[in-house]
């Protein structure tokens, strides 16, 4: 074989070194396409089940059931002569407190009108006021001082004995002090204790009624929220799946241009990166902060007082999402740990008006 023949051989295996070399280049480039796009792939999955999964929930749960802490309830009801008008005012409160300004005559039934009122709500300040009438026949009694009558009569004679003008009348007997006194029977306490709870009743079930319209605002707000706060959960846990992939890419830069012609200790290199994706790794908050979440909604579609429930969920989220925060080493989850603080932040001043 010639000089010349050899030479084309070298340029034929040349050829097809390049072109080997341009086929798996861009093989790389069609497998990373390839991968990112799957990944968008799975991630638009997740968001489309995770939309499907609420909106069956909500179906199937009926809604929720939170109460508000604030409302106002009124009622008058009468009976028999006697009218009890009972107003309930309620505002936020950690515990149930429940101030009562009624009558005298009503203070017999005080206990048992706050342990009425405790039945229906379980937390808030409440402010009762209550007004008591009493127009039975029976209910009073006039009656006259006869002995004191008369000495008052006999004063009126002396005083004309000594030059008064002026004959004394049954006016001016009357207005004397004491001579007419009116008497209040005695209260009919199982009548006005029944009438009080019945005003009770009433009431409570017209700020209950109060509570609740205001509470399914806070819920659908509340839920409006939930739903912000996990889609950026879900963009974090997308976004961490290349963290530990982009900080050794990072890192291996950084140190060839430091190291210029030196030779990278790979073996060094590897424990690196191995010590910083411990570090780095968020997988074990996502899994809790995810669990939070769910049980946050879970909670919110049952019965009873739910503010110290959820309020307590919320300090575990946000001790998750710190976690999370001072782990991440990528401007874009720390800016979605930001967004997702405001609205925790939202979420706990709404929780603070839920029984």
């Amino acid at each position: 074989m010639t000089a010349a023949q050899y030479a084309h051989e070298d340029n034929r295996g040349v050829f097809k070194n390049c072109a080997a070399k341009r086929t798996r280049h861009s093989c790389r480039n069609i497998l990373r396409v390839v991968f990112w796009a799957l990944s968008f792939y799975q991630y638009f999955c997740k968001q489309t089940l995770l939309y499907i999964e609420k909106l069956c929930y909500n179906i199937l749960n009926g809604g929720v059931d939170v109460l508000s802490m604030t409302g106002f309830g009124r009622s008058v009801i009468s009976c028999d002569g006697r009218e009890i008008t009972m107003e309930i005012k309620s505002v936020n409160h950690r515990f149930l407190d429940i101030g009562i300004r009624a009558p005298r005559a009503l203070g017999f039934a005080e206990e048992a009108i706050k342990g009425r009122i405790g039945g229906y709500i379980s937390r808030g300040h409440l402010e009762v006021s209550i007004q008591y009438k009493n127009t039975r026949e029976d209910n009073k009694t006039v009656s006259v001082d006869a002995a004191l009558a008369r000495q008052y009569l006999s004063a009126f004679h002396t005083l004309a004995e000594l030059g008064a003008s002026g004959e004394p009348d049954l006016k001016l007997l009357a207005r004397m002090n004491d001579v007419l006194s009116v008497t209040y029977a005695e209260e009919d306490r199982p009548a006005v204790l029944e009438l009080a709870l019945r005003a009770a009743d009433e009431a409570c079930a017209q700020i209950t009624g109060m509570r609740a319209a205001e509470g399914e605002k806070i819920c659908r707000d509340m839920l409006l929220k939930l739903d912000c706060v996990e889609e950026l959960v879900e963009r974090i846990k997308f976004k961490s799946q290349g963290a530990v992939k982009e900080y050794s890419q990072r890192l291996r830069r950084r140190l060839e241009e430091l190291l210029e012609d030196a030779v990278l200790d790979e073996q060094r290199l590897a424990q690196e990166i191995a010590i910083m994706s411990d570090r780095l790794a968020i997988d074990e908050e996502l899994v809790r902060l995810g669990a939070h979440l769910s049980g946050m909604r879970t909670y919110m579609s049952q019965e009873g007082p739910l503010g110290r429930k959820l309020d307590f969920i919320l300090q575990e989220i946000n001790r998750e999402v710190n976690t999370i925060g001072s782990k991440a080493m990528d401007i874009e989850i720390q800016s979605w740990v930001v967004d997702i603080k405001g609205e925790l932040e939202k979420l706990r001043e709404q929780v603070q008006n839920i029984e």
